[in-house]
């Protein structure tokens, strides 16, 4: 989910291609994305527990394997194995990740060091499914999605203990995952919801807390589609699978260029990066 400034109503794609192919079989299923300077990007992959970097020209490198939780992981809520999920990288270069591990004491917000092995700077409660995670520059916090919670969390970018920062009812989950995509933009944190299929903007007050007419580009994962949402709701399919849309993950955008990550988890075996330049009228 990325919500676009106003003038960017009636975006289209174009030059649509594939940076990166990812080992789908060695449970490389691409979920999040965080962008780094000169067009690389930072990626989760969900089983495989990993984190790569995908270089400009496409060539990929392991950056962060995690271990196994005692006992393997089976106590890892709704999806029963430890999973890697949401990537954020700091205006200073840190990269951040979400590891859900069940219980274990490994389930939080890690950081990979210079020297490339991970640590833990902010635990989180082992029934909780951490899935996206954003840093909110303007408050030097961490936002962090609980999808079998319903809730967004907070901590200090520092480190440290999370909070609950909204548990808000538009993001309980109706059987599966609840809230799950998230983005800081224009005054606002923005929410998906997977199980309802919606996404709740959530305006933050004064003093960075929650209260409750953008465009958004939409990363279905269900349907393999990445869509536009117009400012009065509207919805329109930009990208399926007859482009190569497998298990939707998630979109990025930085200027006129759109970063989308399939997974091929639900559907397909081709777990890819993918770019596309955005046509504004």
């Amino acid at each position: 989910m990325s919500p676009q400034p106003d003038h960017a109503a009636g975006t289209r794609l174009g030059d649509v291609h594939v940076l990166a192919h990812f080992d789908r079989a060695a449970g490389q299923a691409a979920e999040s994305i965080a962008l780094e300077p000169g067009g690389g990007a930072v990626i989760g992959m969900i089983p495989a527990r990993q984190v790569v970097r995908v270089a400009p020209d496409g060539a990929v490198q392991v950056l962060v394997t995690m271990p196994l939780p005692p006992g393997g992981g089976g106590t890892t809520p709704v999806v029963g194995i430890p999973v890697v999920t949401g990537v954020a990288r700091s205006d200073s270069g840190a990269v951040y990740f979400l590891y859900s591990a069940g219980q274990g004491g490994l389930t939080g917000i890690w950081q990979i060091r210079r020297s490339g092995e991970p640590r833990l700077v902010v635990p989180l409660p082992a029934d909780t499914m951490p899935n996206a995670l954003v840093i909110d520059g303007e408050r030097d916090r961490f936002l962090v999605t609980d999808s079998t919670g319903g809730r967004i969390w907070q901590a200090p970018l520092r480190g440290g203990e999370a909070t609950v920062w909204s548990a808000d009812p538009a993001l309980a989950p109706g059987g599966f995952f609840g809230a799950n995509g998230l983005k800081v933009h224009d005054g606002a944190v923005w929410a998906s919801n997977s199980d309802h299929g919606t996404i709740v903007r959530f305006p933050v007050t004064e003093g960075g807390g929650a209260g409750r007419g953008t465009e958004i580009l939409a990363a279905i994962n269900q349907t393999s589609k990445l869509v536009r949402v117009g400012a009065d709701g509207a919805q329109e399919t930009l990208l399926d699978a007859e482009d190569g849309m497998q298990g939707t993950t998630a979109v990025v955008v930085r200027g006129d260029r759109a970063y989308v990550t399939n997974g091929a988890n639900l559907v397909g075996n081709d777990s890819h990066l993918l770019i596309a330049e955005l046509q504004r009228r």
